[in-house]
């Protein structure tokens, strides 16, 4: 079972020459996936920051997989799959899909940056586990 899903409807502009989703679009909806969670459970980015002490969630590597493409008029159901806590990381799984067609797989690891000796470092996952209810 998905721990969060959102929609996310496929325009013409948001398609190559070819009629196809252009690739940096799916990252772009993986991402405003995570913030769509964050504002649902919590207090979205800048606020979960906030009771963080943090700088941001900022995203340290990021893999798609490409199962089947998506064109205009696609209503893709994006899905956070599961997350998998390290101390000073986090992996992110999605899914989406075009109603029962798998149309990609990802994956987003981020970290937690706080500063510390006028340096931004990767900060205790527990806490912001914590807060998510996790």
């Amino acid at each position: 079972m998905s721990i969060f899903t959102r929609d996310q409807s496929v325009t013409f502009g948001d398609c190559d020459p070819a009629g196809i989703v252009y690739y940096p679009n799916y990252y772009r909806w993986m991402d405003g996936t995570f913030h769509e969670y964050l504002r649902a459970v919590s207090s979205g980015h800048s606020g979960v920051c906030a009771q963080l002490g943090a700088r941001g969630l900022g995203l340290m590597e990021s893999k798609l997989a490409f199962r089947s493409p998506a064109v205009d008029g696609t209503v893709l159901r994006y899905a956070i799959e599961g997350i998998t806590w390290a101390n000073k990381s986090f992996d992110i799984t999605y899914t989406a899909h075009d109603g029962d067609r798998l149309v990609l797989e990802g994956m987003e690891r981020r970290g937690i940056f706080i500063e510390k000796d006028g340096r931004l470092r990767a900060g205790e996952t527990a806490p912001l586990r914590a807060l998510l209810g996790l």
